[in-house]
């Protein structure tokens, strides 16, 4: 049902996508039994990093998602999702991601924790290095960029292995120094398809006026 299922989503995405893979040779050789670290822009994202990554995945998705749609919370099911109550504390969703990696699976973890609106990239939230530490899984950093008529980037970054990423979790300084380490390789992979598509780096969408053409200027 599983591979049916992704199958079916992953001809979908070909015929509805331009999609331009960046560093394919970069892709595990392996089947399972490490993190894919992605930055957010859309709900599209997990099945569009099935559509390029072939595997077995699991990946979190807030609860909600379960309770709008029956369908949907049926289709998102199997294709490896499980719930995430946000801000609840509760640490299941860390214990079921590293289940999830132990069965050799791909789990595909969102770090910054939230859609971006502006296209940047966020700060790297701790439970993508809690996961990866625990499970002793190395991480694939890929970055997604969508742009006029359908067009899909994805540049998939060098696999952090896991001895690169396993802190002490007592450590908080540790666990900061491996999130910047993530969040510095996704920003440089943004910053390579922006660069070869002859763009500007996105700014925050708060920035000021003086701040976003200095941004500008400094790409050009």
């Amino acid at each position: 049902m599983y591979l049916f299922f992704r199958k079916l989503l992953s001809i979908f995405f070909h015929i509805k996508y331009k999609i331009n893979v960046i560093g394919a040779e970069n892709i595990p050789g392996m089947k399972g039994g490490y993190i894919i670290a992605c930055n957010h822009q859309s709900y599209a994202d997990p099945p569009m990093i099935a559509a390029v990554i072939r595997g077995k995945f699991s990946f979190m998705a807030k609860e909600e998602l379960f309770k709008k749609n029956p369908f949907f919370a049926f289709l998102i099911k199997r294709c490896g999702a499980f719930p995430v109550a946000r801000g609840s504390g509760d640490d299941a969703p860390i214990k079921a991601s590293v289940e999830a990696l132990r069965k050799n699976r791909i789990l595909v973890i969102f770090p910054e924790g939230t859609r971006s609106k502006d296209g940047t990239i966020g700060r790297m939230k701790s439970g993508v290095v809690l996961i990866a530490s625990g499970a002793e899984a190395p991480v694939l950093p890929v970055c997604i960029r969508y742009s006029g008529k359908n067009r899909v980037d994805v540049n998939i970054g060098k696999l952090i292995p896991a001895a690169e990423v396993h802190i002490d979790e007592e450590d908080r300084h540790s666990m900061r120094n491996v999130a910047k380490r993530l969040g510095d390789d996704l920003h440089a992979l943004q910053a390579q398809i922006y660069e070869a598509a002859g763009d500007p780096l996105p700014v925050p969408a708060k920035a000021g006026k003086s701040e976003k053409n200095a941004a500008e200027a400094e790409s050009k």
